[in-house]
Order: C-alpha cells, then sequence, then structure tokens
C-alpha cells in the first residue's frame, strides 16, 4: 500500500506505509484532527457571532392605533392610554342612532388598521368587529360582563363594565407597549379614584331614596338608574315595544299615561336619540301632572371630554331633580289644609284639569348637553311625589 506523506518542506511524496512506525501514524492523525477542530471552532466564533450578540426584536414604540366604535369607550381608552395612544371614535354624535348605524368604506378602514379595537358588543355595534385586521385585538365590554346580544347593550351606564373595562384597557395597552405598562397603570389608579367618588354619590343617592321609581320611554339609562337604587316602574308591555323598536299597542299606552298622571313614578327618563309620537305623547303627559322628565342621550354629547364627567354630571342631576320634586310636593302637601299626602296629590290631580288653576311644568334636566345650571334653578314649579 503507498500513502503520500508530507515532508518538512510541505511537499508531498509517496512512500510504503511499511515504513512508518504505528505511534507516529495515531500521532499525525490526533494533530490533523484537532487542527481541523480548532479551526471550525476559529470559523465558528468568527463568523454571525454568538446569539447574544445579534440584535433582539425592536421594542413597540407608541402611540397605540385605538379605534373605538362609540365615543363612550373612546374617551375611557384616551383616559388610560393618555399620550400613548391615538384613539379615533367611530361614532361620536347624539344627531345618529346607533341602532341603524352602517360604517362608511373609511370607518372600515380605520378599523383594519387599528392595533386595539374597542367595542361595545351585545349587537350594539357588531359592524365593528366584522372587519378586524389579522394582528388587531379586541377589547369588548359585553365579553367583560358576561352580556349576550337580546341583553340591554347601554353598557357604558354600567358601574361593572367601566370597571371592568377599564382593568381590560389597561392590560390590552401594557402588552402592546411593554415599556409603558407602569404608565398605564398609574393612569388606571386615578381613573378608579374618580369613578369610586361617583359611585359614593350614588350608593348615597340610594340611601337616602329607597322608594325612587321611575318609567322610561326606552331603556337607554336603565344600567344608571338600577346603580342609584331606582325601581322601574316601566309598564312591561311599553317597554317589550320600545326594546324591539316598534309603536306601542294603544292599550300599553294608555297605561303609561295613566301611570304618569296618577304620579305613580318619580321621574320620566326620556332617551332624546329615539323621539316618536307617543314620547311625545309620555313626555307632555309628565309636563301637565307635574312629573319631572329627564333626558338623556345614548351617545356622549361633546360637551363632555370623558365618560367620567359625563357619568357624574348624570348623577348629580338625576339627585337634583328627584330631590326638587321631593321638596316641591312636601309644600304642597303643607298647604292642604291639613289633608293627608295621599287627599294632597289627588287635589294636584284635579288642579291639572282646572283652566283657572295654575299649569303645572315639567323640570326637563337636558343632560345630552352641558346644560346652564342656572336656568333649571328657576324651575321650582314640579309637583311629583316620591314613590
Amino acid at each position: 500500500m503507498t500513502i503520500r506523506r508530507r515532508t518538512v518542506d510541505g511537499i508531498f511524496e509517496e512512500g510504503s506505509d511499511m515504513n512508518i512506525h504505528p505511534h507516529r501514524l495515531v500521532t499525525g492523525i490526533a494533530a490533523i484532527l484537532a487542527t481541523g477542530m480548532l479551526m471550525a471552532s476559529s470559523a465558528c466564533g468568527t463568523g454571525g457571532g454568538s446569539q447574544s450578540e445579534r440584535p433582539s426584536a425592536k421594542e413597540p414604540t407608541g402611540p397605540i392605533t385605538v379605534v373605538a366604535s362609540i365615543n363612550q369607550w373612546g374617551s375611557l381608552a384616551e383616559q388610560i392610554g393618555g399620550t400613548d395612544v391615538n384613539v379615533t371614535s367611530i361614532l361620536s354624535s347624539t344627531n345618529v342612532d346607533a341602532h341603524d348605524f352602517e360604517p362608511k368604506t373609511s370607518d372600515v378602514a380605520k378599523l383594519q388598521k387599528a392595533q386595539i379595537i374597542v367595542s361595545n358588543g351585545a349587537g350594539y355595534d357588531s359592524w365593528a368587529t366584522k372587519s378586524v385586521g389579522r394582528n388587531s385585538t379586541i377589547v369588548s365590554a359585553a365579553e367583560t360582563v358576561g352580556a349576550m346580544e337580546g341583553d340591554n347593550p347601554h353598557l357604558w351606564f354600567s358601574k361593572d363594565a367601566r370597571n371592568g373595562m377599564a382593568t381590560e384597557l389597561t392590560e390590552a395597552f401594557s402588552k402592546a407597549l411593554p415599556a409603558k405598562k407602569k404608565a398605564f397603570q398609574s393612569r388606571l389608579k386615578a381613573w378608579q379614584k374618580e369613578e369610586k367618588a361617583i359611585e359614593k354619590s350614588m350608593g348615597e343617592f340610594a340611601a337616602n331614596r329607597k322608594n325612587a321609581t321611575y318609567g322610561a320611554t326606552e331603556a337607554v339609562a336603565y344600567y344608571l338608574m338600577s346603580d342609584m337604587g331606582f325601581q322601574d316602574d316601566t309598564p312591561k308591555g311599553f317597554a317589550r315595544s320600545a326594546a324591539s323598536g316598534g309603536e306601542p299597542a294603544p292599550a300599553d299606552l294608555q297605561e303609561f299615561q295613566s301611570l304618569i298622571e296618577s304620579q305613580g313614578i318619580s321621574v320620566l327618563v326620556n332617551n332624546t336619540q329615539e323621539s316618536s309620537d307617543a314620547t311625545n305623547m309620555l313626555t307632555g303627559t309628565a309636563g301637565r301632572a307635574g312629573v319631572p322628565v329627564f333626558d338623556v342621550s345614548e351617545q356622549m354629547p361633546q360637551a363632555y371630554t370623558t365618560l367620567t364627567d359625563w357619568i357624574a354630571d348624570l348623577v348629580a342631576r338625576l339627585d337634583k331633580t328627584v330631590s326638587r320634586a321631593i321638596i316641591d310636593d312636601s309644600d304642597e302637601s303643607g298647604s292642604s289644609d291639613g289633608k293627608d299626602g295621599a287627599s294632597a296629590k289627588n287635589d294636584a290631580g284635579n288642579r291639572a284639569d282646572d283652566k283657572s288653576a295654575r299649569p303645572l311644568q315639567t323640570v326637563t334636566i337636558a343632560v345630552s348637553s352641558a346644560a346652564d345650571e342656572s336656568a333649571t334653578a328657576n324651575e321650582n314649579d314640579c309637583h311629583s311625589p316620591l314613590r
């Protein structure tokens, strides 16, 4: 067998393996292998670099692109996100009926590009989640509180939904922009402090007005009234027709009118965005009977910058509305020549039909705009007992 050997000057020459000592052969092979391993190790070290030297994934930078279906939740997203989010609210006008709203092509484009979509859910804004981008995250109020389609969808009036959404938004923003997690949590704590102040006011009202009742032209403020301790005495037949969007049956409308005329409710809640002949008839009846009318819109009026401010104002105005009605009724009862409260109420109802009597006026608190409180302060002719 003939092999090639390397000489001292680096030239290969042929020779017989019979002249090679076994120990030298093993030593030579080991040297060659060691040299190869050293070269391979060197190549790895001078190649692409170690894993620690490779550039890490780029940290996300703000602001986060947020698109909200309605301005109620959009404003809450701004409160939690601050300058670290860029929020666009698709529906923000009190002149638009949210139940019949159809998004424009530009609205759909905004939703598709959003990093985070804030929706109400429960069938109120199903259009908002039909065109979602591949990398979009959805934060839904309905999912937060377990509401489903068919439930009352006006969730922004619920303290539970507001608290749940504030927490969910904080978590979603923190995942999208980890570097700002502490800032989001700090804003959440500030928001919770304001929300607790509102809930304290609602609790005080409920404790002091345990027999407060209301009727509603549409169940827009159901959660707000419930949180404040009101009992809903809206006739069931009328409530069903209002929920379905249909016209009430004559008998149901008459029942509601009779309830108002007898001052059987503390206040009539009127949805200004769902006006009809029936609702106009009911508010007119309330005006003649001396039952205060509390106007409220679905969308947050532009006069308010945050959902917190709007809810706080609603609570304060509702408290003032009912309290004023109680004071006026007490004054009337005191001048009833010894008659009991029920007789005084009957006399008040009879005077409403007496053309010579001074007409009773409704106290209308227009919460759908930042009304001048000095204007409502002069309306002291409301005669409504607290039931």
